[in-house]
């Protein structure tokens, strides 16, 4: 298995680039030299502002709508890669939406569509992806997952039984092609709250406009963790010192979390702000699209355990590269 090209001779997929993460990654990886973009999501004004901005920073970006929960589309959207650039070396699935409410208040429409986008879409794009990382050779898949992956938050049930479904799906995936010797690596990240538009573009039943639990992190430090994932790809990135002590907390004493999470889980969720009774849980992301939140504010911009997440192998990883090595005995 070769070594994933630097990322400036990379040519990346981000599927989900209109705002958040997606679009914070896609300006990180222009920013470290990467000049070939392929950006994808439901809303072209976004898309259409965003590959000029990519382009100021002398990248040849092309966009590409795209809904994840269409299979044919995500399948397009690697054809178009592919013929536009010729191959795709990193692929970068970020599409996310989320509703706050009791499970009581949320119909069961609404978890299905939250799983639809936030599980089922992911699995969408690894289909379409792996194999075009494997036709070039090798390259790096990447997922955004959540912290909530580890760790459910109450009123947040959807989002968080998608995460956790999301989690165990790369490491299927990532098993299965260390088994098959596939040149494909396969790295997921988990954020804490991030200071993105995530929150303003939810459906809530809460009565007020959600927020994630404190501290709130910048979407620029997940961008430089999917970016240096693209060339040292690790096996999970948290991304946030918060994200360590809430992984941590769930694993040693998860009867405690329960404990104190139905104390002080509705307080930490609710903002003072009113609901504008707006979403994208099935709508594309209105406007011109934005890497932070409107209201984004006492943002952490530093994270050393992400930093050192993102740079340590674990033994475990090791292992597995040393297992996609072995001659295959066919």
């Amino acid at each position: 298995m070769a070594s994933p090209r630097p990322v400036r001779d990379q040519v990346v997929v981000v599927l989900g680039a209109s705002s958040g993460i997606g679009r914070a990654a896609a300006l990180e990886f222009a920013r470290q030299g990467c000049t070939r973009i392929v950006v994808a999501s439901r809303g072209e004004e976004a898309l259409g502002t965003l590959v000029e901005e990519l382009t100021r920073r002398g990248a040849e970006a092309v966009a590409v709508p795209t809904d994840i929960t269409d299979e044919a589309a995500v399948r397009a959207l690697v054809e178009a890669a592919e013929v536009r650039f010729g191959r795709i070396d990193t692929w970068v699935t970020v599409p996310g939406v989320g509703i706050w409410g009791s499970v009581q208040q949320i119909s069961l429409e609404e978890f299905r569509r939250v799983t639809e986008v936030n599980y089922i879409g992911h699995i969408a794009a690894a289909q379409a992806a792996v194999p075009a990382l494997e036709r070039a050779g090798g390259g790096v898949l990447i997922g955004i997952g959540s912290v909530e992956g580890y760790r459910s938050l109450p009123l947040h049930a959807p989002y968080s039984a998608s995460k956790f479904a999301l989690r165990a799906f790369y490491d299927a995936l990532r098993a299965e092609l260390a088994e098959a010797r596939s040149p494909v690596e396969v790295s997921q990240i988990l954020p804490a709250t991030i200071a993105t538009p995530f929150f303003e573009h939810a459906r809530t039943k809460l009565g007020a406009m959600p927020s994630g639990p404190p501290p709130v992190y910048a979407p620029e430090l997940v961008a430089e963790a999917v970016v240096r994932a693209s060339v040292q790809p690790r096996r999970e990135i948290p991304v946030g010192d918060a994200a360590l002590g809430i992984i941590a907390g769930q694993k040693f004493s998860p009867a405690l979390t329960d404990a104190v999470l139905s104390m002080t889980a509705r307080q930490l969720q609710t903002t003072d702000r009113p609901d504008d009774g707006t979403d994208i849980l099935d709508t594309p992301t209105p406007g011109p699209g934005r890497v932070r939140g409107a209201y984004a504010d006492h943002v952490l911009t530093t994270s050393p355990v992400t930093r050192v997440a993102g740079a340590v192998v674990r033994p475990g990883e090791l292992l597995l590269r040393a297992i996609r090595r072995r001659p295959s005995s066919t």
